[in-house]
């Protein structure tokens, strides 16, 4: 009898520690629908996106980016995308990282490394990103050359063509659900705004002003606009395509 009272005390201890206890709040989800060579989205990446890693917002943010942006889908899946075959690699090579390397803050680094040498113009030097970062790079070369990088950007392209609105450009930055439209570089206060939870001392000071107009001030590359020639180059796709095909899986060691 005494057995039993103690354990319904220590039943109903329990109960009231795990009643009291805090409950996590939801991460805000933000995605990111983008393009490796449009500078619009490397700027965005490199000069806006970056911070929440450094002011700690990352840790009530579930961040998804979807490289593929305005790139299309031809026949028998032939894909082309806007800045040539360049960005096409690229897209799929970020991708790939973003497979290999589940952990966020590891495949935000690598991409984060591979659009600050888009913004410089070297673009060609993308691989030098693995040493860099110390992430190894048989993963992500072993996924670009099986194929499976190219089966991931056909998903990237559904989760891109089925989104309510559909886009215009890119960046196309998503808050909860909602796109942010030109509006997207502050896209830390719409973050603040909804999350639920106790905020983090990084949203301290940020405003938030709602607009019913859409101001356009051209900071993004637009669906209907085609490649940008001084983009990209035939020569480059040829040292870019050989990068790809001449690399081992032990290029680099972390």
């Amino acid at each position: 009898m005494a057995s039993g009272r103690l354990l319904l005390v220590f039943f109903l201890i329990s109960s009231s520690c795990f009643a009291s206890s805090p409950v996590s709040a939801r991460k805000v989800p933000l995605a990111l629908y983008y393009e490796t060579l449009c500078p619009y989205c490397s700027n965005f990446i490199v000069n806006y996106l970056a911070k929440i890693f450094e002011n700690g917002l990352i840790d009530i943010i579930e961040l998804d980016l979807i490289p593929y942006g305005n790139a299309r889908i031809g026949s028998n899946d032939t894909i082309s995308c806007q800045h040539g075959p360049n960005e096409c690699v690229l897209n799929t090579v970020e991708a790939c990282a973003i497979t290999a390397w589940p952990d966020v803050s590891e495949h935000f680094s690598f991409i984060y490394c591979v659009e600050s040498l888009v913004m410089e113009h070297k673009y060609l030097e993308w691989e030098s990103c693995f040493s860099k970062t110390g992430l190894d790079s048989n993963a992500v070369l072993d996924c670009y050359k099986s194929g499976y990088g190219k089966k991931l950007e056909l998903h990237y392209a559904a989760q891109t063509d089925s989104l309510q609105p559909p886009h215009t450009y890119v960046p196309w930055v998503v808050v909860d659900g909602q796109p942010l439209y030109d509006d997207y570089r502050n896209f830390e206060a719409y973050i603040c705004k909804a999350y639920d939870g106790k905020l983090p001392k990084s949203c301290a000071g940020l405003s938030l002003k709602l607009s019913s107009e859409r101001k356009t001030d051209n900071q993004a590359c637009y669906a209907d606009e085609r490649t940008d020639p001084s983009i990209t180059t035939e020569n480059d796709e040829m040292k870019i395509e050989m990068i790809i095909k001449t690399s081992t899986v032990t290029f680099y060691k972390s």
